[in-house]
């Protein structure tokens, strides 16, 4: 494919540093620098990122795998591929299967842009491993600057089976002109000017630290995964009865709480997180060297996150953990992961929370959206 040329009327902020927002987003439509597949559904774009919708067909592979240079997606997939499946009426993704499905959006990045990928938060609740992966790709969830062409996203069921459609979201991508981190000192400043957790000495290296909150309210500390459960429908909204799919985890004399191996958690941070309106931030993989177990795996927190203006006053950040493979004792207060933070290129015309409807604003402890609590 051609470079895509760039519109003479570019805005200032299309050459400025940083995450890109909503408009910016629509601008890479406008120049056919993302290619929809289609109309965009109305609120595919975020704040400071995009939904990406998954195609009319699912490849259901023998192992997870990256294309490596010089090979495409589809190379692979003549090679490793077992069976298509037809997304078009609807279809069920097995737990412990994985499978890779076309995507209806492309890109044609400029020299200059480049985008990471991560699953939304609904996907990560919900227990459901996603990466997106590009032709060439030597790392998933990234796709490198100038790249042209199909993204893909490999998807891997761990608790629930899921059924999923052509259009169904289970993914997120956030695009990034040059350096957009804050250093740890640039952090501390933000946090001094803006409280990006209800901490007057937040832990600052390499992020800012959330903690797990063991404590909680009326007992209640979080939720385990049950196995062996009926299908949720990814696109459903207060579908399923809590209790037909989770199992209410207590508070524990001494705050702790003991992680089965491969048990899936949904637990909450202790700290209210705060990400003002021209910032975005991401949870950042937490360190194997001190603890058995993984945290978040959807890690974007769009700006206006928790901010008071767009009906946040703070808002928890939800865990989603998973012991690997030896039974690993977490305590309240423990370290579970860092937040860092980067800048916005301009401040998105709707924030999260209040603005757009988000489900997940002023959050406490909060399964996905597909939950409800039970009638009696």
């Amino acid at each position: 494919m051609g470079e895509t040329g760039e519109n003479t009327n570019t805005a200032a902020s299309d050459r400025a540093p940083g995450i890109l927002p909503a408009e910016a987003i629509r601008r890479l439509v406008d120049n056919r620098q993302v290619i929809p597949g289609g109309d965009l559904a109305a609120d595919q774009i975020q704040p400071a990122s995009l939904d990406l919708r998954l195609g009319r067909t699912a490849y259901r592979v023998r192992a997870s795998f990256l294309p490596g240079p010089n090979r495409t997606v589809r190379d692979r997939l003549d090679l490793l591929g077992l069976h298509k499946i037809d997304l078009t009426q609807g279809a069920v993704l097995e737990t412990g299967c994985v499978y890779i499905v076309p995507l209806l959006e492309e890109v044609r990045l400029p020299a200059h842009l480049a985008a990471d990928a991560n699953p939304k938060s609904s996907t990560g609740r919900l227990d459901i491993f996603t990466r997106v992966i590009t032709d060439n790709a030597r790392a998933f969830d990234k796709v490198e600057s100038g790249y042209h062409g199909p993204l893909y996203l490999e998807i891997s069921p761990r608790t629930f089976p899921i059924l999923v459609r052509t259009g169904s979201r289970l993914a997120q991508i956030r695009f990034r002109r040059g350096h957009a981190l804050l250093s740890d000192h640039e952090t501390l400043e933000l946090h001094e000017a803006e409280r990006l957790v209800d901490s007057d000495t937040p832990d600052i290296t390499g992020g800012i630290a959330v903690s797990v909150d063991l404590a909680g309210k009326v007992g209640l500390v979080g939720y385990r995964a049950k196995r062996h459960t009926a299908v949720v429908d990814v696109d459903k909204r207060a579908g399923y009865d809590v209790l037909d799919f989770w199992e209410p985890v207590e508070t524990r004399h001494g705050g702790s709480l003991i992680l089965d191996p491969n048990e899936f958690y949904i637990l909450a941070s202790k700290e209210a997180v705060h990400v003002p309106p021209t910032y975005a931030a991401e949870m950042v993989p937490f360190d194997p060297l001190v603890g058995e177990f993984r945290v978040h795996y959807a890690g974007f927190f769009d700006p206006g996150f928790g901010h008071a203006a767009a009906g946040g006053h703070g808002s928890k950040a939800v865990l989603e953990v998973r012991s690997r493979d030896v039974p690993f004792i977490i305590e309240d207060g423990q370290i579970v992961g860092r937040l860092v933070y980067e800048r916005l290129t301009e401040r998105p015309g709707a924030l999260y929370g209040t603005d757009i409807g988000s489900h997940y604003q002023a959050q406490g402890l909060k399964l996905s959206k597909h939950f409800h609590l039970p009638t009696h």
